[in-house]
């Protein structure tokens, strides 16, 4: 039974305003609701390694989600972040810190990490995704040209894969390219059907 089928007596809810997660849900065929938007302050502990930052955030989505789950729902909730020189970068408030985190990431290896939370009435589970990003040397202009035509300010590292930058910038990737787009689909795809059979 493919995992839509599996998914037809739940309700999923996404708990993200992602447009790239929405896509990236409907891309692969799952059949989903959007859940309210909500507030959530996203804080950590600073002793937490940076790749368990995520799935920490994602966890503290999940708990946050102010309406009570029916029995049927499924809460999936995520947090991606960027790892650059042992820094966390998350969304730039401004366009000087994008400038600041895309000179970061010209010409080095960052890491992304994603960590996804599903969560009915009776269990909770999470994991994480890590994905290796090698971008070449950027100028000053491109980096310019970049933030003033894409106004990458919802994106965490200051930047989309999927856009300009990724066509132009990224000389490979080492894990999943949707995982660096906020979402690692496949691995949702398998460990949603798996959280499914345990139910």
């Amino acid at each position: 039974m493919l995992l839509h089928d599996k998914l037809t007596p739940y309700r999923l809810l996404l708990a993200s305003q992602s447009p790239r997660r929405r896509e990236l849900m409907s891309g692969c065929r799952l059949p989903y609701e959007l859940a309210p938007k909500y507030d959530c302050e996203e804080c950590y502990p600073t002793y937490l390694p940076a790749v368990e930052v995520p799935r920490f955030l994602s966890q503290l989505k999940s708990r946050a989600y102010p309406t009570p789950l029916a029995p049927d729902d499924i809460l999936l909730t995520a947090d991606t972040v960027v790892i650059a020189a042992d820094r966390i970068l998350g969304k730039p408030h401004d366009r000087a810190e994008a400038v600041e985190m895309l000179q970061l990431l010209a010409g080095e290896c960052h890491t992304v990490v994603t960590g996804v939370t599903f969560r009915t009435t009776e269990c909770e589970y999470s994991f994480s995704a890590t994905s290796n990003v090698w971008f070449r040397p950027l100028s000053d202009e491109e980096i310019d040209f970049y933030i003033d035509t894409f106004q990458p300010y919802d994106k965490a590292g200051s930047y989309g894969i999927q856009e300009w930058i990724g066509y132009a910038a990224i000389e490979r990737i080492e894990g999943s390219f949707y995982n660096v787009m906020g979402l690692p689909i496949q691995r949702v795809y398998t460990e949603l059907e798996k959280f499914l059979d345990n139910l």
